[in-house]
């Protein structure tokens, strides 16, 4: 009688209350058995066993163990198992193997490749494999990994070709499987993250002959262990690499292999559908900044196994994060159909977010954020406050083109609002903190935004660079450069190279407003260099993409060394530097708004009324050149004032706390005779160049 059938009657007959064993032509009952092992008498009950069932001294042990295991006494078992030396035993059923191998020569076609005695083999492995059981059980982890390792070594010795179908018999395939899946899982129990590793790999490398549900459990688990162990486990060795096939290089790549190989068996119905693959390859991807490759990856995924909003919610959340706004948003559109799933909070939350990036969609966005506050109760109550976030970025928004100076006002405040309630909700939640101390700072109350910028550096430990930046241009809007200068330096320190571009501007900018135009000069060298440092890294064939890409922006290096040297009147280095920036980017409103402040102040109206007139051609809502165009207009006579309040007034709907707007146009209202008005106007431009940051807060978002 084969192991498998020994095996499957003796749980068949416990089942069903018989109780009996059945091997070579022989059965007795499994009480006889069951009485000397509860009286303590393991070698009465293995003689028992020999002699009733004809069996040898190791398959005996074996058995008597498998039914201690069967019957809950792990102790007992692993006494048993303990009486036998199973590794002599395997030793000796392996040369009895290799005795038994017949020669090439002497093998025909159709007859195995091993003549294994697998019944003795199935009983002696699956008893090193459930003794591995019974130490896990009694927390000897080390080792259990040990005898598990143990009967793979045997498997591998006694199959050397690997195992086939037509090889090994179920049970023996059985307990290999068991095997292979278990040494991974106590290795991890037991800290041996290396060793963890390797069986992972050994389990998915070598030929076991696993049943593909099995094979697709390995690959899930291993995938997991990539991503969240915290343990860099390297690339695979040399010597199970193949020829000219794609080997990953960290944890990162393997698991996204593993995962996209898993998500392919599971679409063609190699494997059963696991969501939980997609949820683990999104994380991958996202953070590999991937989202990309995870939308195609969504696009195969066959109908009925990802609902369709699903699917659509996913996609828009993954075209959302690769700058695809406009497709994310119709995903969403259609997911909030009336009848799809038109009330799905986390869809409204996610549709609202896109809204409030632009001021044409703020509308709409508004929307989506009042019915997703709504919804919000029982189990989505937790998200009350993303709503009223979003609610406040969206009234935000609005407030920013609102035609009306009350509106604007009534939107502002109603913005604040909703971000307080927000903060109230989630007082820990850094980018709520952030939005606010924006919020506050573009309103000029840079007591509560200093107050909200420190607070984000605080909750963030200093790691996001945005933070540094906000601080620092709260302090300079309060005239305290010294002190920004300190948070720039600071920041500086806690930030890699390629990422201290906007930094280094500010500093540069900083410089400028001391009248430090010498150090200012350095630090854009040093951005320079910085630059070229950065073009040498992507090699001779940099491509447009990986310009985009860049962390230091060239043309923003030279337009701003362009400014300086006109402001300084070296018009040969202002022109050089112009030149650089032109060849970066060909048509640009503010190339044309310096070239005509360098043409203003050497005395070249028209032409700088000219450069300024093209830079609004290519930008109509570029403010500093309606700003200056007016005042050049304002000067031809008392019969172009109203052309000019136009556009002043036009900048100021624009950009409602530009201190330079404020002060022609009360120059306007002056010589027109409008004293109050200019009054009023003029007070509004001391006022906002009090707090007049180096850079616009807008520019940190």
């Amino acid at each position: 009688m084969s192991g498998s059938t020994l095996a499957e009657s003796v749980q068949l007959d416990n089942d069903s209350g018989l109780g009996q064993l059945c091997a070579n032509g022989s059965w007795m009952k499994t009480s006889v058995v069951e009485e000397k092992l509860d009286e303590g008498n393991i070698q009465e009950a293995e003689s028992a066993l020999r002699e009733g069932l004809s069996l040898n001294f190791e398959e005996a042990r074996a058995l008597l163990g498998r039914l201690e295991y069967q019957r809950g006494n792990v102790e007992g078992a692993l006494r048993v198992f303990d009486g036998i030396d199973l590794q002599a035993a395997i030793q000796r059923m392996q040369s009895s193997i290799t005795e038994k191998i017949p020669s090439k020569k002497g093998r025909s076609r159709g007859e195995p490749m091993l003549a294994v005695p697998q019944n003795a083999a199935g009983l002696v492995l699956e008893a090193v494999y459930l003794k591995a059981k019974s130490l896990q059980k009694l927390g000897r982890l080390t080792d259990a990994a040990q005898e598990c390792k143990s009967v793979l070594d045997a498997v591998e010795k006694i199959f050397s070709r690997g195992i086939s179908d037509a090889s090994v018999d179920n049970k023996l395939q059985e307990t290999v499987s068991h095997a292979v899946e278990l040494l991974p899982e106590l290795c991890k129990l037991a800290n041996c993250y290396p060793e963890a590793m390797s069986a992972y790999r050994r389990s998915l490398l070598s030929q076991w002959n696993l049943d593909t549900d099995c094979c697709a459990r390995i690959q899930k688990s291993f995938a997991i262990f990539l991503l969240y162990s915290g343990v860099e486990v390297g690339p695979p060795s040399l010597a199970v690499q193949v020829d000219g096939a794609y080997v990953p290089r960290n944890n990162m790549e393997e698991a996204i292999l593993l995962l996209m190989i898993l998500l392919r068996k599971c679409c063609l119905g190699h494997a059963p559908w696991d969501p939980s693959v997609i949820e683990h390859l999104t994380y991958a991807l996202s953070i590999c900044s991937q989202t990309s490759v995870l939308a195609k990856e969504l696009e195969v995924v066959l109908p009925g196994l990802l609902h369709r909003t699903d699917r659509w919610k996913l996609l828009s959340l993954c075209f959302s994060a690769s700058g695809q706004i406009e497709n994310a948003l119709n995903l969403l559109r259609k997911t909030l159909q009336k009848h799809e799933n038109a009330d799905d909070t986390v869809s409204l939350l996610l549709a609202a977010k896109i809204c409030s990036s632009s001021s044409i969609l703020a509308t709409e966005g508004l929307g989506y954020a009042l019915r997703a506050t709504n919804n919000a109760q029982g189990v989505h109550k937790h998200l009350e406050g993303v709503g009223l976030r979003v609610q406040g970025l969206c009234l935000g928004k609005l407030a920013k083109v609102s035609s009306s100076d009350s509106e604007r006002s009534r939107l502002q405040s109603e913005a604040l609002k909703s971000l307080d309630r927000a903060f109230s909700i989630e007082p820990n939640n850094s980018d709520l903190i952030f939005e606010l101390g924006v919020q506050y700072a573009e309103h000029r109350n840079l007591s509560a935004a200093l107050r909200y910028a420190k607070k984000y550096i605080d909750i963030t430990g200093g790691s996001v660079l945005k933070g540094w930046r906000l601080l620092a241009l709260v302090l300079s809007a309060q005239k305290r450069y010294s002190e920004a200068q300190v948070v720039i330096d600071a920041a500086l320190d806690e930030t890699a190279k390629w990422e201290q571009g906007p930094l280094l501007r500010m500093k540069a900018k900083l410089k400028i407003s001391q009248s430090l135009h010498v150090d200012a000069i350095e630090t854009y060298r040093y951005l320079l260099a910085l630059v070229q440092v950065q073009r040498k890294s992507y090699g001779p064939n940099r491509n447009p993409s990986q310009a985009e890409d860049d962390k230091i922006n060239e043309y923003e290096v030279w337009h701003g060394l362009a400014n300086l040297y006109s402001s300084l009147s070296h018009w040969r280095d202002a022109e050089i530097c112009l030149e650089k920036a032109r060849a970066l980017v060909r048509y640009s409103a503010e190339t044309l708004h310096t070239e005509g402040l360098m043409f203003q102040r050497r005395g070249e109206t028209k032409e700088a009324l000219a450069a300024y007139v093209n830079a609004l051609l290519l930008e109509p809502s570029y403010v500093p050149c309606k700003i200056l165009i007016g005042s050049a207009l304002a000067k031809m006579g008392q019969k172009m004032l109203p052309p000019v309040r136009t556009l002043l007034t036009d900048a100021l709907k624009i950009e409602p706390t530009n201190c330079m707007a404020w002060y022609q146009l009360a120059l306007v209202h002056r010589d027109d005779g409008r004293l109050a008005d200019a009054a009023d106007c003029f007070q509004a431009a001391a006022m906002l160049e009090e707090s007049d940051p180096i850079e616009s807060f807008s520019s940190i978002l």
